[in-house]
Formats: C-alpha cells, structure tokens, sequence
C-alpha cells in the first residue's frame, strides 16, 4: 500500500524532472541560422565569336571598386555596439474606509435584545479597514562590444540591399569562442575600404559567447536554473 506521503513526494519530482527537461529543450534562436560561408554564383559564359573585339560575357572592369556587391563577396563588419538602459519606477497606493452604524431607535428606545447566555444585544455596528501599498524598483544594463568580423554576401535583395552573414571561432586554451553577425546591408553604406559599421546594419543579429570548460564553469547549474526560472512556483 503505497501511503500519501511517498505520493507527494512522487508527484514533486515528476514536476521538477519534468521542469528540467523542458529548460533543457530551450534553444538559442540565432543556432538556426545557417552561418556557413556563401560560395559565389557560378555563371556559364556564353561561346566565344572569333573576329570580334567584344565578347558577350568577358568584359573587364576598369573602373569598379573593391566593395561587396555580388552573393559570395566578402564585406568587414566593424562591431560598434554600446547600449545603455536603466528604468526606475515607484509606486505607493493607501486607501482607508470606516462604516459607523448606530443602533436604531422606534418609540423613543432603542432596539436590543438578549443573546446567547443573557448577552445583551443591538443593532449598532462600526466597521474599518485600511490598507498601503509601497513598491519600488531600479534597473539598469549596460553592454558594449567592439572587434572586427568578415562576413559573406548570402543573398542580393531586389533593391540591391546585400543580406551578409557569418562566424568566427578563436580557440583560446580549453575552451572556444565564436562570433555570429547576420543582417541587411546597404551597399552606400559600404566604406571605400569594403567596411561598414554594426550601427549601419539592419535587423542585424550579433552573437557572442563560448564552449568548453570556461563557459560551463560561469554556467549556473541545471538544478539552480530550475529554481530561477518561472516554472518554480514560489
């Protein structure tokens, strides 16, 4: 006979397993893009026509610069990115109410009676409440990230507007660490030098982070991640 006790203590953890799978199961959004370099486009040419100065195809540019402007070209993001935020907010709420009612009178007397144990009894009431409220709250987040990454051109929008993206991987000791950008460029936006700023960019998606023994040591453990996240009820 299995007693209520062990029930209980069998429901607990069926929650708490199931919590932690579920923050297990959680994925970072920017893992599905597919970062992998973009090869150029590879166009057939067309024959050749012997006796002419001109051939359909073969052109040769003289006077073009050195920017991104074709799917597998290379463009220099300069990271610039600094945020700054902070947010505070206070709120006090009070609110007092008091009902005082008398004991009627009819003919001059007023109304009572007698009650459990020859208690004597009337109809006069008095009723009061209060209640206060006090909240504050202070927030504040500051991010910054400077470097330098090289992505490809992915994809030439019909506006001409270059869709770039791309990674980098720096394995320092036991542990690695990578880079991800993606977003729209403009091509007048584009540096003499075949650079742009992050500030530029787009809907631009920038991931930093890292793997191995580093990033799991600064990593909460899985058990206090359940306690901290909102699946924990209390």
């Amino acid at each position: 006979m299995i007693s209520n006790g062990n029930v209980k203590l069998g429901v607990i953890w069926a929650v708490l397993a199931g919590a932690v799978i579920l923050s297990g199961c959680a994925t970072n959004p920017m893992d599905k893009v597919d970062y992998s370099p973009t090869p150029p486009i590879v166009e057939s040419l067309p024959p050749a026509t012997p006796g002419s100065i001109y051939q359909a195809g073969r052109d040769i540019v003289l006077f073009e610069d050195a920017k991104a402007r074709r799917v597998g070209d290379v463009l220099t993001i300069v990271l610039v990115e600094r945020t700054n935020a902070s947010k505070q907010a206070s709120t006090s709420t009070s609110k007092e109410s008091e009902v005082d009612l008398e004991n009627p009178t009819l003919l001059g007397r007023s109304l009572s009676f007698s009650g459990p144990r020859g208690m004597d009894m009337n109809l006069g009431t008095n009723i009061s409440g209060s209640r206060n409220f006090d909240g504050q709250g202070d927030s504040s987040q500051s991010n910054k990230l400077e470097g330098r990454i090289t992505v490809t051109v992915a994809d030439v929008l019909p506006n001409g507007n270059l869709f770039v993206r791309g990674e980098k991987w720096l394995t320092i000791n036991s542990g690695d660490e990578y880079i991800r950008f993606s977003g729209i460029v403009r091509t007048v936006d584009i540096a003499p030098d075949n650079t742009v700023q992050s500030t530029l960019v787009a809907d631009a998606k920038i991931s930093y982070a890292g793997k191995g023994s580093l990033a799991d040591a600064n990593e909460q453990g899985w058990l206090g991640r359940f306690f901290s996240s909102k699946w924990w009820p209390f």
